[in-house]
């Protein structure tokens, strides 16, 4: 681990030079009692006539709390317990804040403090007092870890000196260039490597290493996300190796000592331009003891057949933990080899796998299941759209066209109406949301955004993916193998009371007590479905919700109403799926997997301090003890979760670009919306027909003083008692596009009443007869808005909703209608390819 002490630079004005404050900190660890100043220079062997510097530094190091002064003026260390330890996280506004290890409240670091670091750098501090806002203020003693060796940005020429601008607001720090930039034109986008870091009295320093081009060039929103949040884009060479010299199709020794069932027509049920298939079902009518069921076989793709631990493939897929999908474009887990061909279960060729095998009462009770490892030949590739149309018209011509399939398209159906009455009876929660794609022109910019629809054919899929996964933990729990399960704790006692509070407002009660089930939740939800603010209501209850992560500590999944649930579904795209399978496979051999990180693979834990702590006080409840064995897959969980927020924070940023790009020729063009986030510093307005989001500062509210009620989720003016909450209908005119900063501003429209869309919910209607303008009493938000994905996302937010990723986001893992990308390069369609979330 790299470690700096904030040096003083001005020292360097004496002609002879001054220990370190390393140096000065290794005498003091190695004596056993506390020393005069003049003792330790003399352990430095530093002349009496060249100890001025000297002085400064020990006074400089007292001031920033290394080191103490007791009474007899002898120095000593400080104590550790007084400082502490975290990761700095920046604002794009010059301060920031200090996360703490410890999971207590973060600490305010004002721009003082933040000249010496960069966002993401992780530090020792000590706490120095209070802000005006009563917030806990830190003073940066130590950089322990310097996060940024390389950062993206624009190269600029600020009165004769070049800089590069980074792309990462959060980051504070323009960089000074050395002259030679590699023939990077001003204003074109590069990569800097970092050769001197900031400190309070100087600007970080560094050299171009790669240009990556204009800001206006094809897919460069894209190239900047990937290096902005650290995304691994480019495959090692090993890895490259080991994949060509694979196969490139199944062979016969591959096929041998698995179950063939290469007769049996396994069909693959995807989006239309899907390109890499992790899953194949079968469906067929049985006898389940006296009366009928099915049995439904889910084959996944064995991605572990090929890709082995300690390999270089393994390496690069654990790096990644995930595909990361951007429209037009995806960023694969594996190398195209596997993802789009060996592994993928393409149709009319032999493909091996890893069967799952169930037995399901028409209660939709799974009561048998096997797990082996099979070889298949799939009969078809199906799409969700020509599926939907055979279900809804057994008779059509598409029908006529999957004659052959017919039957077992109808099983299928029964097996899923099956499944999702079973889901339904206990409780799990289904939040009823619009989900969009992005479709891109040739230059790969938007052409127009549009709602995603959801048909049987996707629930079909997702409740056959999910009954796979309740199997894999099932099995995994059952035989007490270590693993990765997916689990979603319940909402915490503050979201719970703040929800609470809520609802009694609008008299509304959420049962349960203390310790709410998720049939609490879909009660309240089935309750207020036809409400004119139901759309509102549902966004709090989704607010009230954690996020969803791996862990090896099986705690159930709330949202989903599972007792155990993993992912085994797709483990071309997500690695901790490919673990399950090694797990599996491990069981079926009668032997334990311990997984072992591949060499130079360093597992991405940052969180884990705060976790581990709040870990350790949850063991110590539970008279828990945990083992080597536990702890390596709690890493793995942490590193899997960690890079799955990564993926999707810059799927976010990349629409959020492309979104403002959409916008800069839209200034002064009105749009009705609603209101989709309430925060202190203003509205969030979603357009109707863009589905894009901006911002209405609170000084476009009029001149009346607005007060923002947290628990409400609203906005009050003191004087005129106008409210502005969630689901308001507003009129808005684009008033500025920041495309650096990805935020939109809008400007109200005001005394304009507002006509609800074409195609909206009856929701729409309502609210909109109800409000009848721009000046509206309606209803409220969250820590700043739903979805996140337009404008807004450069800090002005307070909190990213967890909620979205964790009960929609999860109880659509299973859904095929999500984003399904296959291959490793861009794709030249005009639409995005759909993924699985599974």
């Amino acid at each position: 681990m790299q470690r700096e002490k904030i040096i003083d630079k001005p020292l360097s004005k004496f002609p002879y030079p001054i220990p370190s404050r390393e140096e000065i900190l290794g005498v003091l660890r190695t004596s056993e009692a506390p020393l005069a100043a003049n003792d330790i220079a003399e352990a430095l062997s530093i002349k009496r006539q060249e100890r001025e510097g000297f002085f400064k530094r020990l006074g400089a190091m007292e001031r920033d709390g290394q080191i103490r002064l007791d009474q007899r003026n002898l120095y000593q260390l400080t104590h550790p317990s007084n400082f502490v330890a975290g990761r700095v996280q920046g604002h794009r506004d010059g301060y920031g804040f200090l996360i703490r290890d410890d999971g207590q409240d973060d600490l305010f670091l004002p721009t003082g403090e933040m000249q010496k670091v960069m966002h993401n750098d992780r530090v020792l501090a000590r706490i120095v007092g209070y802000d005006r806002r009563g917030r806990p203020e830190g003073h940066i003693v130590e950089v322990t870890d310097r996060a940024n060796k390389r950062v993206i940005g624009r190269l600029l020429n600020e009165n004769g000196a070049l800089i590069v601008a980074p792309e990462d607001k959060r980051i504070g720090h323009d960089i000074l260039i050395a002259q030679n930039t590699k023939k990077a034109k001003v204003g074109q986008v590069v990569v800097v490597e970092l050769t001197d870091f900031p400190s309070r009295h100087s600007q970080p320093l560094g050299r171009v290493v790669e240009v990556l081009g204009d800001i206006d060039d094809p897919g460069m929103e894209i190239e900047i996300a990937v290096r902005k949040y650290g995304v691994p884009h480019e495959f090692s060479q090993a890895a490259l190796d080991e994949a060509a010299k694979l196969p490139d199709e199944v062979r016969p020794a591959d096929a041998r000592h698995r179950i063939d069932l290469r007769d049996v027509p396994l069909v693959t049920i995807d989006g239309e331009d899907a390109r890499d298939f992790d899953d194949a079902v079968y469906c067929e009518p049985v006898q389940v003891g006296r009366g009928e069921g099915f049995r439904l076989i889910v084959a996944i793709a064995d991605v572990s057949h090929y890709v082995h631990p300690q390999s270089g493939l393994d390496a690069d897929a654990l790096e990644r933990s995930t595909s990361v999908y951007f429209p037009r474009r995806v960023i694969p887990m594996l190398p195209e080899k596997l993802s789009n061909g060996l592994c993928s279960l393409n149709p009319h060729v032999d493909r091996c796998v890893l069967v799952c095998d169930m037995i399901v009462t028409t209660r939709g009770e799974v009561k048998a299941y096997q797990f082996y490892p099979g070889v298949i030949n799939s009969a078809a590739r199906l799409t969700y759209t020509e599926v939907a149309a055979v279900l809804k018209n057994t008779k059509g011509p598409e029908a006529a066209r999957r004659a052959a399939l017919l039957p077992q398209l109808q099983n299928l159906y029964g097996v899923y109406k099956s499944l999702f009455a079973a889901r339904q009876k206990r409780g799990a929660i289904d939040f009823d949301t619009t989900e969009t794609y992005i479709v891109c022109n040739a230059q790969g910019k938007i052409e127009q955004i549009i709602p995603r629809t959801r048909n049987d054919a996707h629930k079909l899929i997702e409740e056959c993916m999910l009954a796979a996964n309740v199997c894999a933990a099932d099995f995994l729990k059952r035989n007490k193998h270590p693993g990765l399960f997916r689990v979603h704790a319940g909402p915490t006692a503050e979201k719970l009371e703040n929800l609470r509070t809520f609802l009694r407002g609008m008299g509304l009660t959420l049962a349960g007590g203390d310790k709410p089930h998720a049939s609490d939740y879909a009660a309240l939800m089935a309750q207020i479905r036809d409400r004119p603010d139901a759309q509102m209501l549902q966004t709090m209850l989704l607010r009230s919700m954690q996020q969803a992560v791996y862990s090896p500590d099986n705690i159930g999944h709330f949202g989903l109403a599972y007792e155990a649930y993993a992912h085994f579904t797709s483990p071309i795209r997500r690695y901790p799926d490919l673990l399950t399978h090694r797990a599996i496979y491990a069981i079926l051999q009668g032997r334990k997997y311990q997984p072992e990180p591949p060499q130079g693979v360093e597992l991405n834990t940052a969180l884990s301090p705060r976790a581990r702590a709040m870990q350790q006080a949850d063991d110590e409840k539970r008279g828990r003890q945990r083992g080597n064995n536990v702890a390596i897959w709690e890493e793995l969980g942490l590193h899997c979760s960690a890079n799955e927020r990564r993926a999707d924070e810059a799927s976010r940023d990349v629409e959020a670009w492309l979104k403002c790009y959409f916008m800069r020729d839209k200034l002064g063009e009105e749009y009705g919306g609603m209101v989709n986030g309430v925060t202190s510093f203003g509205i969030f307005v979603q357009l109707d027909s863009l589905f894009i989001e901006g911002l209405v500062h609170v000084t476009e509210l009029g001149s009346d003083y607005f007060q923002y009620d947290e628990i409400k989720n609203e906005l009050r003016g003191e004087r005129t008692g106008i409210r502005y909450r969630l689901s308001d209908r507003v009129r808005v005119q684009v008033s500025r596009v920041d495309l650096d900063a990805r935020k939109i501003d809008f400007r109200l429209v005001r005394d304009t009443p507002i006509k609800p869309p074409t195609g909206r919910p009856a929701l729409a209607d309502k609210a909109s007869s109800e409000s009848g303008g721009a000046r509206v009493r309606s209803l409220p938000p969250v820590d700043g808005g739903a979805g996140g994905a337009a404008a807004g996302a450069g800090g002005r937010r307070k909190k990213a909703a967890p909620a979205q990723t964790a009960a929609v986001k999860e109880a659509r893992a299973a859904r095929g209608a999500a984003k399904k990308h296959g291959g490793a390069a861009a794709k030249a369609a005009s639409k995005p390819q759909a993924r699985k979330k599974r």
